[in-house]
């Protein structure tokens, strides 16, 4: 018997035992997320949004010595790897983890919202903040600044618009997956490595990382302004959220159905 209970696993849920794990981790950290208080959360979000303007430092410079986005996205993984060891926030990283907290029962809806509204607002304050001083730090990437801002500000809200910003929403929640599969923190950077190289180095539409940019731009004299911005992210951050949720989180809710009925009994009784 004991044979037979090696190969099924050991746990008592119907799900694999790397399952079951990472579910429960993934529930335990995003309740942690969820019950900050707004000090908490405006501090850690703007954190993030300082930690990766250092990506965007890195992309830009490299852009401007090689004109090559590929590398230049590869450089940028230097603000995501900072976002996972220095453990601050970024808005599109907010979607799996503490919607699974939800659903499990361990948090509320309006945590969430309270959540993502903060991040995201704190994520944009500190990237524009870091973005001015990059611009007055480095004057010879204006240049730079201003084309990569201008590609996304003058893109036409269309499907192709659309789809990039999809893509980006579920490419990132896709990484925040990966880097709770594993406890190895090298593991982990590869996968910010590869979530870096798909959105800077494909130029996904990323409602942050694409507004750090916008805001480089603007630092540097471009020839648009803060309305064509807004104009640009609205659509984009509803394309990463429909991404981010549709077509990785929602996924990831079904499979582990089992795991999140039987948290929800245990929420219930403990109430």
């Amino acid at each position: 018997m004991s044979d037979i209970r090696a190969d099924l696993g050991d746990h008592d849920e119907p799900a694999e035992d790397e399952v079951v794990e990472a579910f429960d981790a993934i529930v335990d950290e995003g309740s942690q997320r969820l019950h900050r208080s707004w000090r908490e959360v405006l501090t850690t979000g703007l954190a993030g949004g300082l930690e990766v303007g250092t990506g965007v430092l890195a992309y830009l410079a490299v852009l401007a010595e090689t004109d090559s986005h590929l590398l230049a996205g590869l450089a940028f993984s230097i603000g995501f790897i900072a976002l996972l060891l220095a453990r601050s926030e970024l808005f599109t990283e907010g979607f799996l983890v503490p919607v699974t907290a939800v659903v499990a029962g361990r948090a509320s809806a309006v945590q969430l919202v309270k959540f993502w509204a903060g991040t995201f607002v704190a994520n944009l304050l500190g990237g524009w903040l870091i973005m001015w001083l990059v611009v007055r730090a480095f004057p010879d990437l204006r240049a730079t600044a201003v084309e990569a801002g201008t590609h996304f500000v003058d893109s036409p809200l269309d499907l192709q618009s659309v789809c990039l910003g999809l893509l980006a929403g579920s490419a990132l929640t896709l990484m925040t997956r990966m880097q709770h599969g594993t406890e190895s923190d090298g593991a982990k950077i590869v996968a910010a490595v590869a979530g870096a190289f798909l959105l800077a180095g494909l130029q996904l539409f990323h409602s942050v990382l694409d507004s750090l940019l916008v805001f480089a731009a603007l630092h540097s004299g471009a020839p648009f302004g803060y309305g064509d911005w807004l104009a640009w992210l609205w659509y984009t951050v509803l394309a990463n959220m429909a991404g981010g949720l549709l077509v990785v989180t929602l996924l990831r809710l079904v499979r582990s159905k089992d795991l999140l009925a039987a948290e929800r009994d245990e929420a219930a009784a403990g109430r």
